[in-house]
């Protein structure tokens, strides 16, 4: 490949990148042409953009992205796709039900990802990443969960002073 050609595809790729939150890496390769193309059929269903990339290429676009993507370059090594996704875990839940559906598969393997600006490296990290939740979810829920409590700390309470009262009372 030319060095114009190169240089094209690593800026593609840095776009790509930056558009969205949430970079996780895998490695796709040994799946055969059925089982690749159910796997991009079902990435594009769950709107997780899935492209083969070369390693060096990446690796290049990560440093030019502007962000210290440094954490993951131990793992980009080998056969290496990236996911790219808007939803934090949509693509960790992929991987999972891909390899659930086709119990032949010992691939998708997650080799690293950049979710909620935290680096999970490893595939022991899949099922963490299946059940993270947003951000701002959490933070939505964290306000009610704090009125909750207190809600029911307060009956507690209540029940504790009425009962002190009535004890006195006898």
């Amino acid at each position: 490949m030319r060095k114009e050609l190169k240089d094209q595809h690593i800026d593609a790729l840095c776009e790509e990148i930056k558009a969205y939150p949430n970079l996780y890496i895998a490695d796709i390769g040994g799946l055969n042409s059925v089982q690749t193309s159910k796997l991009r059929r079902s990435a594009f269903r769950n709107e997780v953009k899935l492209e083969v990339v070369k390693n060096t290429l990446l690796i290049k676009a990560l440093e030019k992205s502007g962000f210290d993507y440094s954490e993951l370059f131990p793992v980009i090594k080998g056969e290496t796709a990236i996911m790219l996704s808007n939803t934090n875990n949509a693509p960790a839940k992929l991987i999972k039900s891909f390899r659930a559906a086709e119990k032949t598969a010992t691939k998708p393997i997650l080799k690293g990802a950049y979710v909620e600006e935290c680096f999970y490296i490893g595939h022991e990290n899949l099922d963490a990443l299946v059940n993270i939740k947003s951000k701002v979810v959490a933070l939505l829920q964290s306000p009610i969960k704090n009125v909750l409590s207190q809600v029911q700390s307060a009956g507690n309470t209540i029940t504790g002073v009425l009962k002190t009262l009535e004890e006195r009372q006898a």
